[in-house]
């Protein structure tokens, strides 16, 4: 019996804030899955080692947590001043399925750096040494991203100082501005409303901020759900029914913010929308063993990523925590504190993020002109990943 040998992809595996996934120019896929499609779908899958019903990942790319089973598609732009296209796709772990609902704000960091190592960003616009300024098209979501990367000697600086909350070691730091960050066609607040009464059945009526902004996210009060907003990643991934709880919380979230029709729907959409709780600033030890102070941030914030605890704060998610943090009268603002703010300092699993937002209301409606945050990437590996001939359709 014969088998179809390995093909080889060129890839480079990087970091980018707190994930780490994939990346491919579009131009070095196979010709099937340079269009989406099933082609697509399936190579990414092998690729990261998915679906594993060991949850593992042991025989690919992914390293079996919602941070780690990431891939990106880097195209030339497709949009007007800017330099590149980023799609990015989130692979289930143990589901035949990559969510393309939305963007990881992680990765963006690290989209910056394999733009302008990867050719998308023209030469004249680097800079010997300074700050290239990359101006990205988030496919995804269809919503404008800049980064801003470090130059020396005319290469990416990835080594650096810049320490990050759930990153090990330190490197260059990269800021990055989500222009007009509300995500989807409609309103910031797809309710209308900043607080919502959301029912959940056999959960109870919760106060929810319901938000577009970076990525759909469902915010709700820790002590309405029986927690202190300190808690680590096996206080709730090792409690069944705790994350029976959060999914069930997310599917009748999703429906009321309309981004699908029936509960029912909810499983095939695991990257979107995101539930976090919050809570005001109270001490506790970071998965780290670092000791966090009350008066170190503004608010705690625990946040759910592909059906688990996160182990810091996925990007995008953080993108939501600023902007809502700057409308008065959401819980993340209640808080916080109340008031008018334009960034905000949250507490996380992992430690402390500082982001920025700058919200106004126009009209009686709310939105969002920019977020910005600081993150850093780096190449973990570049070269060519390994793939059964015969795991995609060509």
């Amino acid at each position: 019996m014969t088998h179809a040998p390995q093909i080889k992809v060129p890839a480079t595996y990087m970091r980018g804030g707190t994930s780490k996934g994939v990346f491919f120019r579009l131009q070095d896929l196979p010709e099937a899955a340079q269009v989406p499609g099933e082609a697509r779908d399936k190579l990414l899958l092998r690729v990261i080692g998915s679906p594993d019903p060991y949850q593992k990942q042991t025989d690919g790319m992914g390293g079996a947590t919602s941070s780690t089973s990431k891939t990106v598609i880097l195209a030339a732009p497709t949009q007007p001043d800017h330099d590149v296209d980023y799609l990015f796709g989130q692979v289930s772990i143990d589901k035949p399925f990559v969510d393309w609902s939305g963007n990881c704000g992680n990765l963006t960091a690290a989209v910056g750096v394999f733009a302008i190592n990867g050719g998308f960003v023209a030469r004249e616009r680097i800079p010997e040494n300074g700050i290239c300024t990359v101006r990205i098209w988030q496919a995804n979501i269809k919503k404008t991203i800049v980064a801003h990367v470090p130059i020396t000697n005319g290469e990416v600086q990835e080594t650096g100082d810049f320490e990050l909350d759930g990153v090990t070691f330190p490197a260059a730091e990269v800021q990055i501005e989500f222009m007009d960050p509300a995500d989807g066609e409609g309103a910031m607040f797809p309710t209308g409303n900043v607080v919502d009464d959301l029912e959940v059945p056999g959960v109870g009526t919760l106060k929810a901020t319901m938000i577009n902004a970076g990525i759909p996210t469902i915010f709700i009060n820790a002590e309405d759900i029986d927690y202190r907003g300190t808690e680590l990643q096996d206080d709730i991934n090792s409690d069944p029914k705790a994350l029976e709880m959060f999914e069930t919380i997310r599917a009748y979230g999703a429906v009321k913010m309309g981004l699908i029709q029936d509960v029912s729907e909810a499983a095939n959409r695991q990257h979107t929308p995101k539930v976090a709780f919050v809570a005001k600033p109270v001490d506790y030890v970071a998965s780290s063993g670092k000791q966090i102070t009350a008066s170190d941030i503004d608010v705690l914030v625990r946040a759910l990523s592909m059906g688990k605890l996160h182990h810091a704060m996925m990007g995008t998610a953080a993108v939501a925590i600023a902007t809502a943090s700057a409308v008065p009268g959401t819980l993340v603002n209640l808080a916080a504190g109340g008031g008018d703010r334009n960034h905000v300092t949250f507490g996380h699993p992992s430690g402390t993020l500082r982001v920025g937002a700058e919200a106004k209301e126009v009209n009686g409606q709310w939105t969002a002109t920019k977020a910005i945050m600081s993150r850093s990437a780096r190449i973990l590996m570049e070269g060519s990943v390994r793939v059964p001939g015969d795991s995609f359709p060509g």
